[in-house]
């Protein structure tokens, strides 16, 4: 009975899978409360359209928020590429000068 390889390891894709499930779980059971509470039929289709706008607002929200991180994380690792490709540039041409000398 061993603990599988990925104990710990952080991979993306199933973080995302999780947080979708959950995101649609929370849907759903607020769905489903709605439904059973005493409401009349209009107040209740005027109280899920609001839930529904707000749900969508805010995952609007978390997604432009990811893509600013993610943009700012790509910017940074160009930034870092170039820097490093600027620090090495001497030393490869100093190789380059040793192998063919």
């Amino acid at each position: 009975m061993g603990l599988g390889k990925t104990e710990g390891k952080y991979e993306p894709g199933n973080i995302g899978t999780a947080i979708t499930f959950l995101l649609i779980g929370l849907g759903a059971g607020a769905l489903i409360g709605m439904l059973y509470a005493p409401k009349a039929g209009k107040q209740m289709r005027k109280d899920l359209r609001r839930k529904y706008d707000d749900a969508r607002e805010t995952l609007d929200d978390w997604t432009g928020q990811a893509r600013e991180a993610a943009e700012e994380a790509i910017e940074r690792g160009a930034d870092l590429a170039d820097d490093l490709r600027e620090k090495v540039a001497p030393l490869a041409k100093n190789i380059r000068r040793e192998v063919s000398g």
